[in-house]
């Protein structure tokens, strides 16, 4: 608790007070206090909004200052308190001679009584009497709140005796915590500093250590709860890891053990130095001032930084765009780097706690029992840290600074606190001779190859600021976000997981989740290789230009630097150079299509760099974020590498045609039972090229449908596929044109998204299209009302008994969000892809609507649709269809491109348009 005032710039321009009473005292004078309330109301509510507006005035005047505006705020409250307060007092309820027990204290508790307040934050308050209440207590707090209230001020308060408080406080941590940052607003001065004195004394005294294991088991939790990083692309600025609440953490701990009355009080009892206090100033002004900013434009309590808020808080606060990286990604940028700066503060300032108990442990009995220290290649590590033996130790050998992080690794140590001060402090030491230094190079490599734990040891390297400037091009991406609904983390923190990936795959931890990595990472020829690729794939991420190529070139720079030869140094930058290579391959591409393989060999051309590409691609998908990696894209990757590896080992005498359509069949007729007979009796009318497209357990499942509904006009089967992780769905069906827009309408409109469609015709003119659909998040349909749904719709829709759509189009969509970010349509034609086929890739919005709306173009087009694959990235989706015209040829007509390209841009907007007419 403490009595502290709040002391803002030109305060009577947020609120005169002297004028407010002035006018309150005429209006009681003119029509008594109870009949002149609604225009006292009136001028209370004129003062709020007039004070409201002169602090958003000055937020926008200084866009950075969040102190001065959070104070502000405090300020006006507490002055519109003591406002009511005095006439509720003075002429509600006037009473000349009160009893001991009718006195009143009001304080500020929780945000509000650390004298800071977002504009829309709520009002906390603790209304206090010595004894239990008197009546006249009661009605003075009444009439305060429905004051208050009638300022639709959302109030939080409490009213109890100090015995009451005393009681509560014992046995509620969130009450005491309230307590604890309590401030005297006004009333009974005396009786505050009695509360206050009660509070130390009886609540706090004795139960410090319970207190700071409260508090962090309970900031654990929220961290828990709020995506567990401090790098996720959608902060809370208040609960997230590295917020506001993280500060305010080490505040209330300092507070109860210390009873510091400030923040700067934290550097007078050694838990933090002048440096880091400037630090903490510095970043909780930076959050203080984006909260502020977020409560004006969203004019309520928001503390979500969304997607669509990052742009606005990002110009707000005057940032601008710069070659390479936007103004939000730059604002967002800054924000990670004070939420880097909050983890740092809080690691130092509770490990020099645990010190400071430590060395309040009884001596006794068991004082000589204690572990002795003992030096490790020049460093103490005692209770499992390791220190530096003197203040000047990494200024006179800077390589120590990554020594130390490799010692830790080794041995499985942590760095202490004091220690990882004077690395924060000497890390601008390491400049570029400390850079070539072979020593320092090998010492890096080790830290990141480590068979231990190298994603915990890079993660502190980074966090101590060694990474970003022994590998200064890791330091440009250090904290920097991509601003796409993909991507879970920024750069360093995406590079840092992945990296911890490869070792966990390595380690054999992740066989289950990832059966191919675990098979082949064992077999590359450069370990090395793959680490170092993983660490650069991102490197030139925020630079103009493409980050693949530009990367590629990073890496032909630093890999010698870091001790790799020739051969390692060409691998590194050609798995840079093409990181994205497989996935768009196997995602974008169909890969029963053999010109695909052909194509993809050629580029990857040995066995060694497949390997080494394969296992990259895998760590770089899952550590996008939660829920980006799932069994249909390990089925895609996995049946892209079969294919691949067999090319590169048989080399080009790869089976004929006619060989690949005879070993298909051999396959199926090799499941047993009634196969065999049913190829004998209908393999003959299914063409070669669905022979070849579709793996033998499908086909099997799509004989005995089509023998099963040989006298049915449709046929529609939806039953859970495991091995793609999806739901298939098989439409049997007479061939005409538009079948394939109208099925996919009918399955966006049950809640299923198309991942994979291949479109066949038979000899007898019959239409087998088989469609792998997942919901909205990437989930497979399995339960049997879901399954059923699909079905009716699909039936609906081919039936013309649904208007597809409109229905589409009033759909919400599954991710609102994607609405902060613009995506430019694009369509791309190959004709170099396929010897059969166009392929035509259009980009877009994601949207309900779109793929319904790009097959209906197609229709419209005249093109028949082979083949479709759906691939979705956050906002964005990436739709390819292999076409032809309705002679069976290719596109290659300028003229008809253009005209094709002209109809899926509009069908595109149009999907965007419609969706916001809805």
């Amino acid at each position: 608790m403490s009595s502290s005032v709040i002391r803002i710039p030109s305060p009577r321009s947020v609120i005169d007070r002297r004028d407010l009473v002035e006018r309150i005292e005429a209006t009681v004078a003119e029509h008594g206090g109870v009949k002149g309330r609604k225009v006292i109301v009136e001028l209370l509510r004129t003062a709020l909004e007039n004070g409201r507006a002169e602090i958003a005035r000055r937020l926008i005047g200084k866009p950075s200052a969040g102190h001065e505006v959070a104070e502000a705020q405090a300020f006006l409250i507490d002055q519109l308190i003591r406002v009511i307060h005095d006439h509720v007092v003075a002429n509600v309820y006037p009473a000349s001679n009160r009893s001991k027990g009718e006195r009143l204290t009001i304080m500020a508790v929780g945000g509000y009584g650390r004298g800071e307040m977002a504009p829309h934050s709520d009002v906390d308050i603790a209304f206090l009497t010595p004894i239990k209440q008197t009546p006249w207590c009661e009605q003075v707090i009444e009439a305060m709140l429905y004051f208050m209230w009638d300022l639709s001020l959302k109030v939080g308060h409490s009213s109890r005796s100090l015995d009451d408080m005393v009681r509560m406080s014992k046995s509620d941590l969130t009450i005491r915590t309230a307590m604890l940052e309590g401030r005297y607003v006004w009333g009974d001065q005396d009786l505050f500093e009695e509360a206050r004195t009660r509070f130390f004394r009886d609540v706090v005294s004795g139960t410090e250590r319970q207190f700071v294991v409260e508090k962090l088991t309970e900031r654990e939790e929220r961290h828990k709860r709020m995506g567990d990083s401090r790098y996720v692309v959608e902060p809370n600025i208040k609960e997230g890891k590295g917020g506001l609440r993280d500060l305010h953490t080490l505040y209330w701990i300092g507070k109860y053990i210390h009873k510091v009355r400030s923040p700067a009080e934290l550097v007078d009892v050694g838990l933090l130095t002048h440096k880091e206090y400037r630090s903490f100033r510095r970043a909780e002004n930076f959050f203080w001032a984006v909260r502020c900013h977020l409560h004006t434009i969203t004019r309520r309590a928001e503390d979500r930084l969304t997607f669509d808020m990052q742009r606005e808080v990002a110009a707000r606060m005057n940032y601008s765009d710069r070659p390479g990286k936007s103004a939000v990604e730059r604002f967002m940028q800054m924000f990670f780097l004070q939420a880097k700066v909050v983890g740092n503060l809080t690691g130092v300032f509770l490990a020099q706690l645990d010190d400071q108990f430590a060395k309040r442990q009884p001596r006794g009995l068991l004082a000589g029992f204690r572990a002795k220290e003992r030096i490790v290649k020049g460093y103490k590590v005692f209770g499992g840290r390791v220190r530096a033996p003197s203040d000047d130790w990494f200024a006179r050998d800077p390589v120590r600074m990554l020594e130390i992080f490799v010692l830790a690794d080794r041995e499985r140590l942590e760095i202490h606190p004091e220690t990882l001060r004077l690395i924060s402090r000497d890390a601008a030491l390491i400049r570029d001779e400390v850079r070539m230094d072979r020593r320092a190079n090998e010492l890096f490599m080790e830290l990141l190859t480590s068979r231990n734990n190298p994603e915990v040891a890079l993660r502190s390297f980074n966090e101590a600021g060694v990474f970003g400037r022994f590998v200064t091009e890791f330091g440009r991406v250090n904290a920097q976000m991509q601003f796409d609904m993909y991507h879970h983390y920024t750069v360093d923190e995406h590079t840092i997981r992945a990296i911890g990936l490869v070792a966990r795959i390595e380690k054999g931890e992740l066989k289950d989740d990832h059966p191919l990595a675990h098979e082949v990472i064992h077999k590359l020829r450069s370990r090395r290789a793959l680490y170092v690729a993983t660490l650069l794939h991102d490197i030139a991420k925020g630079r103009k230009g493409d980050h693949s190529i530009l990367g590629a070139e990073i890496a032909l720079k630093l890999c010698p630097r870091f001790g790799l030869d020739e051969e390692e140094t060409e691998l590194v930058s050609w798995l840079v150079r093409h990181h994205l290579l497989l996935s768009a391959t196997a995602m974008k591409r169909d890969l029963s299509d053999g010109k695909t393989i052909a194509d993809f060999v050629e580029v990857v051309q040995s066995v060694d760099r497949l390997r080494q590409l394969t296992v990259l691609t895998i760590v770089d998908i899952r550590a996008v974020g939660p829920g980006t990696w799932n069994s249909w894209k390990r089925q895609l990757i996995a049946t892209l590498y079969g294919a691949a590896e067999e090319r590169l080992r048989l080399g080009h005498a790869e089976f004929g045609r006619p060989k690949r359509v005879e070993a298909k069949k051999a396959a199926v007729a090799a499941l047993g039972g009634e196969y065999p007979g049913l190829i004998d009796r209908i393999g003959a009318a299914m063409g070669d090229a669905y022979w070849i497209a579709e793996p033998e357990d499908v086909i099997a499942r799509n004989l005995v449908q089509l023998v099963a509904s040989a006298n049915e006009p449709l046929s529609i089967s939806t039953e859970y596929y495991p091995a793609r992780g999806a739901t298939l769905v098989t439409v049997i069906a007479s061939d005409h044109p538009g079948l394939f827009y109208r099925i996919a309408g009918g399955i966006h409109l049950a809640g299923g998204n198309i991942i994979d469609a291949r479109i066949h015709t038979t000899r007898s003119g019959r239409a087998v299209d088989n469609f792998l659909v997942q919901d909205p998040l990437g989930r497979p349909f399995m339960e049997a009302s879901q399954l059923e749904r699909l079905g009716t719709s699909i039936e609906s829709a081919l039936a013309n008994r649904i208007r597809i759509l409109p229905q589409l189009v009033a759909k919400p969509d599954a991710r609102p969000r994607a609405d902060a970010f613009e995506v430019r349509p694009r369509v791309l034609f190959d004709n170099k892809a396929s010897n059969r086929f166009t392929v035509v890739e259009v980009n877009a919005r994601d949207k309900p609507a779109l793929l319904n709306r790009l097959a209906h173009a197609l229709f419209e087009s005249k093109l028949m649709v082979h083949s479709a694959h759906i691939a979705t990235y956050g906002e964005r989706a990436a739709d390819t269809f292999y076409v032809t015209d309705l002679l069976g040829e290719k596109l290659t007509a300028p003229q008809r491109l253009k005209a094709v390209e002209r109809r899926l841009l509009e069908a595109a907007t149009e999907s965007i348009a419609a969706e916001a007419a809805a």
